[in-house]
């Protein structure tokens, strides 16, 4: 017998000696490396810079264990780009990170509350999701309570976060400082309806009273979704108040979102998609210290507005806000999907030539997205895209770079995800 699977079974027999409850453990494994040609990813190629590629992997090992009323699980991970470290390297760039590690338990079959690094990811992900495009994810240090009966579900979450185990307070910038969230959702026959109300505490030092403070940031709306025969769809509203911490101050914020998605079935294989954003931001010539563009905070927004990430990925925030009409075809059979989806970008809010002071057009571009996927079977599917960016002046003026080079991104990516083993009693 291999050493691993040695390791495995010593592990099993250990869990399997607590107790005389029933309980099972799986073990996950999941390998995702992925090439990607980069000529104008995020931002405008710029003149005399040369295209980029590389190939990045995530390596993630999964472990999954339930007894009775209670759940637990461990993810660790490896990410990594090839060749980051020289082959004859003795130590890893970025060695091994725990991605998850919760408990859960179950007082009845309607409360169940759950403890530790968590993903945390609600409707269509537009506002809190888990971000998978990114090799590392996104998990937080939370607790979260459910309360889960027949067609509702209603979810409270909370997270406190801190540098270390300190003796006194020190500024912590580098997440929200704490947070809570409340979330319902109401399923109807032919209707999916949910409330969310997020708030969000980002500390700051205020200098004139030498002391450290909380800006809180609130962010409420409402999520749908819908199907009638072969017509389906979904929309979102949200508002964001409160306050938000720049520099040493805080700043009152006023912001907002609509989105709606309409679709249509022609055959089982073939749908199209129709859909509109728009998300608050604020004119350039705008002196005012309110915030007024509209951040989604932790959404997978990879996902939105084109996937060649020129918006709202690490990019984008305290903006111009935008506007995105785009349009999805999606076909599915068998073992392939293939989805064409362009996009029409505009500012929501104005944008100015700060050398001629002139106000410019308020169209950014027109993005196309091509994906094609293959699942050679339930464990192993490869996947790969190609998208185009036909930028406008405005867009320039904004990102910089040069709208006239070729901007373009292709990749192709690979996911292997085999369950490695599973022991039950």
């Amino acid at each position: 017998m291999k050493l691993q699977n040695k390791m495995l079974v010593a592990v099993a027999f250990a869990i399997s000696t607590v107790g005389s409850f029933a309980q099972e453990l799986e073990v996950n494994l999941q390998i995702r490396p992925r090439f990607e040609y980069r000529n104008g990813f995020k931002e405008l190629m710029k003149d005399n810079f040369y295209p980029t590629s590389f190939v990045s992997q995530r390596s993630r090992m999964n472990f999954s264990y339930k007894q009775e009323k209670f759940k637990a699980n461990v993810s660790f991970q490896n990410v990594r780009v090839w060749g980051d470290v020289a082959t004859t390297s003795a130590s890893d760039k970025n060695g091994v990170a725990l991605f998850e590690s919760w408990i859960s338990y179950d007082f009845n079959t309607n409360w169940t509350a759950k403890f530790g690094r968590q993903v945390l990811s609600y409707d269509n992900q537009r506002i809190i999701g888990g971000i998978d495009w990114l090799q590392q994810g996104q998990s937080h240090d939370a607790v979260l309570v459910t309360n889960k009966k027949n067609k509702y579900q209603l979810d409270f979450g909370a997270a406190l976060n801190n540098n270390n185990e300190a003796l006194y307070e020190s500024a912590y910038v580098t997440n929200y400082k704490n947070m809570q969230f409340i979330w319902f959702n109401q399923k109807f026959s032919k209707l999916s309806l949910s409330f969310l109300a997020l708030n969000n505490g980002y500390q700051y030092e205020n200098l004139t009273e030498n002391k450290f403070q909380v800006a809180y940031l609130q962010t409420i709306g409402t999520y749908g979704k819908w199907y009638a025969s072969k017509f389906y769809g979904n929309f979102g509203l949200y508002v964001q108040m409160g306050e938000a911490a720049v520099s040493n101050d805080k700043v009152d914020v006023g912001a907002y979102y609509a989105g709606f998605n309409l679709g249509y079935k022609f055959t089982n294989s073939f749908k199209a998609e129709l859909g509109f954003e728009y998300l608050s931001g604020k004119d350039q010539n705008d002196t005012d210290s309110k915030v007024k563009s509209f951040t989604p905070l932790f959404g997978t927004n990879h996902g939105f507005n084109g996937l060649m990430d020129y918006f709202y990925v690490g990019n984008h925030k305290n903006s111009v806000g935008l506007q995105d009409f785009y349009t999805k075809f999606i076909y599915d059979k068998n073992r392939w999907q293939v989805t064409l989806s362009p996009h029409l970008f505009y500012s929501t809010a104005s944008v100015y030539n700060m050398t001629t002071l002139e106000k410019q057009d308020n169209y950014l571009g027109t993005e196309i997205d091509v994906t094609v996927s293959y699942k050679v079977d339930k464990n192993f599917v490869i996947t790969g895209g190609v998208s185009k960016m036909c930028s406008s002046d405005t867009m320039e003026i904004l990102k910089g770079g040069n709208n006239s080079n070729c901007n373009n991104w292709a990749w192709v990516m690979v996911s292997f995800n085999p369950q490695l083993f599973t022991y039950k009693k």
